[in-house]
C-alpha cells in the first residue's frame, strides 16, 4: 500500500488526464479559438445566409484539426527556444509531459486526419487549402522565417489567414474577391496584433535569438509600424463594403471598431516616443477584440435585410 493511500486505480485517471491535457496544449487551443471565430462568419457570408449545419460543423472540426496539427509541429520545432523563454516554459515538450516522438507522431497524425476529414466531408479545395495552411506555418514560418528575419510574423502570418479561404471554399467550392479581402484583413492585422506581444516579451525573444521586430528595433519604430499596419487593416476592412455588398451593421462596426483600434495603436506610439511606460498588451488584447467584432459583423450582416 502507498503511504498516501493512493492506488493504481486512482493514479491512472490522473495520469490520463495530464496526458490528454498535454496533447490539447500542444495544439495551441487559444490560437484555434481565434481561427474558428473567423471561419464561421466567412461561411455565412459565402452562403449569404446560414449554411448547412453539418457542413459548418465539419469545416470547423477539420479547421481545428488542421490548426492543431500546425501548432503541434511548431511546438516540436521550437522546443529548444521554448526552454529558454519564460512565456513558453510550461509547454508539454519543455515540462517533459510528452516526448518529442509523441509530439511528432501526434502532429503528423492530426494533420493527415484533418486533410482526409475535409476532403470527405467538405470538398477537395478546402482540403488542399488546409494542407497549404499547415505547410505555410510549419515550413515557411517555423523552419524558414522565424529565426532569420524580423519580418517573420508578416509573411509567416499568411498561414493564419487561410481559414477564411477554407471556409469560403467549403461553401462555394471556389474562391472570389470577398474571401481575398477577408484574407488581406487578417494578413494586415497580424503585425499590429503580434508585435505588441513581442514588445512585452522582448527579453524572452532576445534570449532565444529570435529576431522579432521589438528585438532589432526600438520601441518607437515598432510603434510606428504597428500604426501603419493598423491603418492598412482598417482601410482593407472598408473595401469589403462595396466588394461584398455589406450592409449597415458591418459598415458601422468596421468604422467604429477600426477608429478605436487605430486610436489604441497611436496611443502606444505616443507613449513610446515620449519614453513613458507603454502597455503593449492593451493593444494585443484590443486587437483580438477588434478582429472578433469585425468578423461577428461579417456573420450577422448577411442575415439582416438592411
Amino acid at each position: 500500500m502507498q503511504a498516501t493511500g493512493e492506488t493504481t486505480e486512482t493514479r491512472a485517471p490522473s495520469t490520463f488526464r495530464r496526458k490528454l491535457g498535454a496533447y490539447v496544449a500542444l495544439t495551441k487551443p487559444r490560437v484555434i479559438e481565434l481561427l474558428l471565430v473567423v471561419t464561421a462568419p466567412t461561411m455565412i457570408l459565402a452562403q449569404e445566409g446560414l449554411p448547412d449545419l453539418w457542413l459548418l460543423i465539419a469545416t470547423l472540426i477539420g479547421g481545428a484539426m488542421s490548426a492543431g496539427s500546425a501548432g503541434a509541429f511548431n511546438c516540436y520545432i521550437d522546443r529548444d527556444i521554448d526552454r529558454v523563454m519564460k512565456r513558453t516554459q510550461g509547454r508539454p515538450l519543455v515540462t517533459g509531459e510528452l516526448s518529442d516522438r509523441e509530439a511528432l507522431v501526434f502532429a503528423y497524425g492530426l494533420g493527415a486526419a484533418s486533410i482526409v476529414w475535409l476532403w470527405v466531408f467538405t470538398n477537395w479545395l478546402a482540403a488542399l487549402l488546409s494542407l497549404a495552411a499547415i505547410l505555410l506555418y510549419v515550413v515557411f514560418y517555423s523552419l524558414i522565417l522565424k529565426r532569420r528575419t524580423a519580418q517573420n510574423i508578416v509573411w509567416g502570418g499568411i498561414a493564419g489567414c487561410m481559414p477564411v479561404l477554407i471556409g469560403w471554399a467549403a461553401v462555394t467550392e471556389d474562391l472570389s474577391w470577398p474571401p481575398v479581402i477577408l484574407f488581406l484583413i487578417i494578413f494586415l492585422w497580424t503585425p499590429p496584433h503580434y508585435w505588441p506581444l513581442s514588445m512585452k516579451y522582448k527579453a524572452d525573444y532576445a534570449a532565444a535569438g529570435v529576431p522579432m521586430l521589438a528585438v532589432v528595433r526600438g520601441r518607437a519604430q515598432v510603434g510606428l509600424q504597428v500604426i501603419l499596419y493598423a491603418w492598412a487593416t482598417v482601410a482593407c476592412s472598408l473595401l469589403l463594403i462595396p466588394i461584398a455588398g455589406m450592409g449597415l451593421v458591418y459598415s458601422t462596426v468596421a468604422v467604429v471598431t477600426g477608429a478605436w483600434f487605430i486610436y489604441e495603436t497611436h496611443r502606444l506610439y505616443n507613449l513610446a516616443i515620449r519614453h513613458e511606460q507603454v502597455s503593449p498588451m492593451r493593444v494585443f488584447h484590443g486587437s483580438i477584440v477588434y478582429l472578433s467584432l469585425v468578423f461577428l459583423a461579417v456573420g450577422i450582416d448577411p442575415l439582416l435585410p438592411f
